[in-house]
């Protein structure tokens, strides 16, 4: 069940020194867009930053302004509700290179025309760099905790390794620490989609009148099915066909599973931009906590300060219990305190934004709200 609307505030940052980046250049001028819930202690210890996923937002637990939906995690962010914002400041910040309103390909570069593929691939740290950027211009030496589902699982992760002193708790849902080969496939029969679209037109479509809706409509089809589970997807639509009693012996959406990819394929294009899925899903294809450690990822979590607790889904065939298992060995290696779960959900990799009362009850604990 959905709840009222949190009094929130939205906010936008622009740094006044260029942000670096891993590839080796700089954004200047770079602009973070935000949202906060609850109010900040006066020793500014009850922050805690929510970092998203894929395609999200900051709208965490307020009204999408395209959409008009509900926050993306409202079950999870409010008063009296696991990530309770009668106890804590919540801060969810847009990341660098997505759509709302952060510096990404569909922002004005310098010479005042839209960055387009003139925007530099980015990475998840360099997602990270900025949201450190936020939390010093706010004041925020050290986070209660960060917090984050899928990429914002790999951004919780990046967070803790990068920059141990920032967060004294880390809890990673339904995350990785590297990104696994069959996932950077999927990802890359999406951009591929994308760029197969003539209006793509080489990513400079900006104030032409058309955008490669189709090519992004295939790309999040083919990422859509990724996030559910067979059980959820034979139980929802099966076989059923689509307001049809016959087969049409035809192309149209003769299934109801067909069907609702079309329509969320259709809804995505809506609310968000074909280069920034190229640029997000890069910087997702590209992570990898080990690398930089030789392949050792206890190597990589060697300086860590913060307590983890990590949480997989027996039913999440995108980032399975396996990923999650990987990062609680490897964390136990170097001799940080971590605890780890799987929970039993039948909605494959989005069960973290879903209701699973048993999360709720992990949340909460490990938080310190109880529940």
């Amino acid at each position: 069940m959905h709840r009222p609307p949190l009094p929130t505030t939205s906010a936008v940052l622009e740094l006044d020194q260029p942000l670096p980046l891993d590839g080796g250049q700089s954004l200047s001028a770079v602009r973070i867009s935000y949202e906060t819930y609850g109010h900040l202690a006066a020793d500014r210890g009850n922050a805690i930053f929510i970092a998203h996923a894929t395609t999200g937002d900051q709208h965490v637990a307020s009204k999408h302004p395209i959409t008009g939906k509900p926050g993306w995690w409202d079950r999870m962010v409010g008063p009296g509700l696991p990530i309770d914002t009668d106890h804590f400041y919540v801060i969810c910040a847009n990341v660098l290179g997505s759509c709302m309103g952060t510096t990404g390909p569909a922002s004005l570069a310098a010479d005042g025309a839209p960055y387009a593929m003139r925007f530099p691939v980015i990475t998840i740290r360099d997602m990270v760099r900025a949201h450190v950027a936020l939390l010093d211009a706010l004041g925020i030496a050290r986070l209660h905790a960060v917090v984050g589902g899928s990429m914002g699982g790999m951004q919780a992760l990046s967070m803790a390794v990068h920059w141990p002193g920032r967060a004294a708790r880390v809890l990673a849902l339904a995350s990785t620490a590297a990104m696994p080969a069959q996932n950077i496939a999927f990802q890359e029969v999406g951009r591929q989609a994308i760029m197969a679209d003539p209006a793509w037109a080489g990513g400079a479509y900006y104030g032409t009148g058309a955008a490669p809706d189709a090519g992004l409509a295939v790309a999040r089809m083919a990422a859509h099915v990724t996030y559910l589970s067979e059980a959820t997807l034979g139980e929802k639509f099966g076989r059923r066909l689509q307001d049809r009693a016959a087969k049409s012996f035809g192309f149209d959406a003769d299934f109801q599973v067909e069907s609702y990819l079309r329509y969320q394929g259709a809804a995505f294009t809506e609310r968000f931009d074909a280069n920034s899925y190229l640029y997000v899903t890069r910087a997702m294809s590209y992570f990898d906590l080990a690398e930089e450690h030789d392949g050792q990822l206890a190597t990589a979590f060697a300086g860590v300060t913060a307590r983890f607790c990590l949480v997989s889904f027996d039913t999440d065939w995108l980032y399975p219990t396996a990923e999650s298992r990987k990062i609680v060995h490897a964390l136990s290696a170097a001799g940080a305190a971590v605890s780890f779960v799987e929970l039993s959900a039948p909605y494959g990799h989005d069960s973290f934004l879903l209701d699973v009362p048993a999360l709720d009850r992990v949340v909460a604990g490990f938080l310190g709200t109880g529940q």
